[in-house]
């Protein structure tokens, strides 16, 4: 018989591999590391290799497969990325590439699993479409069965010349699915269909629109109250908004800057995450490299700026947080590092434990309870 152990997490890190326009990428692929809370250690274990890109990864509910996109628009010569599936044993060092789909569309950027495991649904940023593969019997993935297209643009340009999904997130229920597209400033909202794999038109609220030239980029959920957060990645700001569970919809509460007053310089956000206690919301700035820190008010929705932090590293682009909600754990992209804090439950405190590992251009975080016997 096994059990989770609650001091012992798989660290999966996303990464670069290609040098592109907009990176550096270095990486061997994505990096497994292990990460002891009782032990206040980070340690690199082994790289997947062989991906194109493996900048977004997503764990199976059951923990045993992961997915990756790989954000590329070459994939095997036509204009689209790729979705990579693994078999992954940390605890063997071992892991096993199970089967690659193309998803019809350029440069994914987001990949989230249903509850069930029965579907993967992607971002692709550059193909301006989000897409949804069923997941089989042993993990591996069968070929697109939906794709939506967007439409339209925004007054930031070139970024926003054009459709630019940058995420996707089913809501807690999963009848909804919310994409938000930096490219024409709105979160657009489907019907989930998780029997047939289906994004269906979301009557009662196709979209909600934010602020032009914001660029929405990530979205993450209250876990308790209808609310919901988006990071804006062009204008650095969070906006609030409450949600209608039954119908789908969004109305907006509020939006703050993610950034100092005063600060000058250039910034881009990146992450978004709503701690486990629903008390605090957190966000990335990439340029003032820091972790905004924010207090939740229950009645209202509305954010309270608390502090930010450094990252201690350059361009924050994801980050974790344990679901103890005792640690984050940030990604440090340009500095090739992973920086470990610690949370104070009370006030939502982020502060350096001291603890770091190196891992190349890392992207994203996922974190995966370890098992004992």
């Amino acid at each position: 018989m096994t059990e989770s152990n609650p001091d012992v997490f798989w660290v999966f890190a996303g990464a670069y591999t290609r040098r592109e326009p907009h990176v550096d990428g270095k990486s061997k692929g994505i990096h497994v590391l292990r990460f002891d809370t009782a032990l206040g250690e980070l340690r690199p274990l082994f790289d997947i290799p062989g991906l194109d890109n493996p900048s977004y990864v997503a764990l199976h509910p059951q923990g045993q497969f992961l997915y990756a996109v790989n954000e590329i628009s070459d994939y095997q010569g036509k204009a689209a990325g790729a979705v990579s599936a693994y078999r992954v044993d940390p605890a063997a060092g071992s892991f096993e590439l199970l089967n690659e789909q193309s998803t019809h569309g350029g440069s994914p950027s987001y990949i989230t699993v249903d509850r069930e495991g029965r579907h993967v649904l992607v971002s692709n940023y550059g193909g301006g479409s989000a897409a949804v593969l069923p997941v089989r019997s042993d993990g591996s993935l069968g070929s697109v069965s939906d794709l939506v297209h967007h439409q339209g643009s925004s007054v930031h340009l070139p970024r926003q010349d054009a459709p630019h999904p940058h995420s996707i997130n089913l809501d807690p229920e999963e009848r909804y699915a919310f994409v938000p597209d930096l490219g024409i400033d709105k979160v657009m909202i489907y019907r989930y269909d998780g029997e047939n794999g289906k994004l269906l038109a979301n009557n009662e609220q196709p979209w909600a629109r934010v602020k032009s030239g914001a660029g929405p980029r990530h979205l993450a959920f209250h876990p308790r109250a209808g609310f919901a957060y988006v990071i804006n990645e062009l204008d650095s700001t969070i906006s609030a908004y409450r949600r209608d569970s039954e119908k789908g919809t969004l109305t907006e509460l509020q939006t703050v800057s993610t950034l100092p007053e005063g600060f000058q310089g250039r910034n881009t956000c990146a992450d978004i995450h709503v701690h486990p206690s629903g008390r605090f919301v957190y966000g990335s700035n990439r340029g003032h490299d820091s972790i905004a820190v924010f207090a939740f008010d229950e009645k209202s929705g509305h954010l309270s700026l608390r502090e930010h932090v450094s990252t201690q590293g350059s361009c924050p682009r994801g980050f974790a947080l344990d679901p103890s909600g005792r640690y984050l754990l940030a990604a440090n992209q340009n500095s090739d590092t992973i920086v470990v804090f610690s949370i104070d439950a009370k006030s939502g405190a982020v502060r350096p434990t001291g603890v770091r590992a190196e891992a190349s251009t890392p992207v994203c975080i996922k974190l995966l309870a370890a098992h004992r016997d």
